[in-house]
């Protein structure tokens, strides 16, 4: 049982903070670590695991597919 209790203090801390992310076709990659990136029609936080909507294009994330529609068509990209 000691050896469970030493496996929950040697992980690292949770992040904080927003995330500077690459954004990729189907995938991203963290450039600075954080918890979360910010939507770029609402400014809401999405948590990265839950991050699923993005723009290659313009480096952006969205909260929603609702989001997303909306910048596609402010932009028309």
């Amino acid at each position: 049982m000691e050896a469970a209790l030493l496996n929950r203090y040697d992980r690292s801390p949770p992040m904080n903070g927003e995330a500077e992310v690459k954004y990729l076709d189907g995938d991203f990659r963290v450039v600075r670590p954080g918890a979360f990136v910010r939507c770029a029609v609402t400014g809401a936080a999405i948590p990265l695991e839950e991050l699923k909507y993005w723009s290659v294009d313009r480096q952006e994330a969205y909260a929603t597919p609702e989001a997303a529609l909306q910048r596609f068509k402010e932009t028309g990209l």
